[in-house]
């Protein structure tokens, strides 16, 4: 493999990555629509804030896949949501696997880009972990890495080997 295509390898990785990223947002702005109407308050002003960062991502994403040479993804005109949102505990709950979602999706561009955009892209996972533990009241091992966190969850606090 020429050096030309190893560049070319790794632009396809990145677009595909910042198209994933794209569609996530695209999925993440239309749950705080929805999750947005069943709280009030402090949690309100909270979910108002995070479909305001939402919207900024996304809107830089579409930039990012078009400097990138594709042509960005739409949002679908509904998704489906992984739960019943009737009530505010229903609306936290979605708001926190929302971030969680994110953070995989970012945790992937992180790993197919390099410079600013892992920056960003590093930026925009850390800013999803702490939405995630703000909703969830807890923060996970490893934001971003799901298999990571299922088994730093499953060891549990004693770690792997320990007594719990």
């Amino acid at each position: 493999m020429s050096v030309m295509d190893t560049g070319a390898e790794n632009r396809s990785g990145e677009l595909k990555a910042a198209q994933a990223a794209l569609a996530a947002e695209h999925a993440a702005v239309y749950g705080y629509a929805v999750l947005g109407g069943r709280l009030t308050g402090k949690p309100g002003t909270q979910a108002t804030a995070s479909y305001d960062g939402h919207r900024a991502r996304r809107d830089a994403l579409v930039r990012t896949v078009r400097d990138l040479g594709g042509a960005p993804v739409v949002a679908d005109g509904a998704y489906a949501l992984p739960f019943a949102v009737r009530d505010p505990a229903a609306a936290v709950r979605l708001a926190a696997v929302l971030e969680d979602r994110i953070g995989g999706v970012y945790s992937d561009l992180v790993r197919a880009t390099r410079g600013t955009r892992r920056r960003e892209a590093a930026g925009a996972l850390r800013e999803a972990a702490v939405r995630a533990a703000r909703w969830r009241g807890t923060g996970v091992a490893f934001p971003g890495l799901p298999e990571k966190a299922t088994a730093s969850e499953a060891a549990g606090p004693a770690g792997p080997g320990g007594t719990h």
